[in-house]
């Protein structure tokens, strides 16, 4: 593919597309409105984004709603760290660069809301009981700032057809995770590590 037709100007880009429509900006606050608070506390998941110095990280988050984050007030938010794979990336990047944005989805529901804004990492002990899930609390929260909050049109999951049953997929219709890792890891024991997966995942969710 040849450079010659790269968009490298903003006046390019927007040559390229019709103006959009004000509605989209309207939309957009700088803080939750009642209807959108009533939406986040729906969600069950979201994708935090995150940036520093080597680059972009995309995280997936979820638990139930309600326990997935709190809504503190109109302007911040709370997330606490759930079990991971330890990498830590997203926290990584935040210490060097607050800036964040989060994506949430409703399962059933097409339309998905976006807030971008700011985040600190905290232990503080208080809140960090307040996420207690049995015996088991997260090892920090993110308290998020939010800049900006507004809801993302349905197009993009009504053409993923993303909450059709008859679009979901088989497990044997992908590679497994323990097939993926072997690609890396030509060594690694794939057909023990899927065998072994879903109860190690289960008994280690919190």
């Amino acid at each position: 593919m040849t450079q010659s037709h790269d968009i490298t100007t903003i006046e390019a880009l927007e040559a390229l597309y019709e103006a959009v429509n004000p509605v989209s900006l309207a939309k957009e606050t700088p803080a939750l409105t009642a209807e959108y608070r009533r939406w986040l506390e729906k969600a069950p998941f979201l994708a935090l984004a995150t940036v520093g110095p080597g680059g972009l990280d995309c995280s997936p988050r979820g638990d139930a709603a309600g326990q997935l984050f709190r809504i503190l007030d109109d302007r911040h938010i709370a997330l606490p760290d759930r079990r991971g794979n330890n990498r830590i990336d997203s926290l990584r990047n935040i210490v060097l660069d607050p800036r964040v944005a989060l994506l949430f989805l409703i399962p059933g529901i097409e339309e998905t809301l976006r807030i971008n804004g700011r985040a600190r990492i905290t232990t503080e002990d208080q809140l960090i009981q307040s996420f207690r899930v049995g015996a088991t609390t997260p090892r920090s929260v993110l308290l998020i700032e939010i800049d900006a909050v507004f809801f993302q049109c349905a197009r993009a999951l009504k053409r993923a057809g993303l909450w059709d049953p008859a679009a979901q997929l088989a497990r044997g219709d992908v590679p497994t995770a323990g097939q993926m890792t072997k690609a890396a890891l030509p060594d690694f024991d794939a057909v023990s590590y899927d065998a072994e997966l879903p109860a190690r995942q289960q008994s280690s969710l919190y």
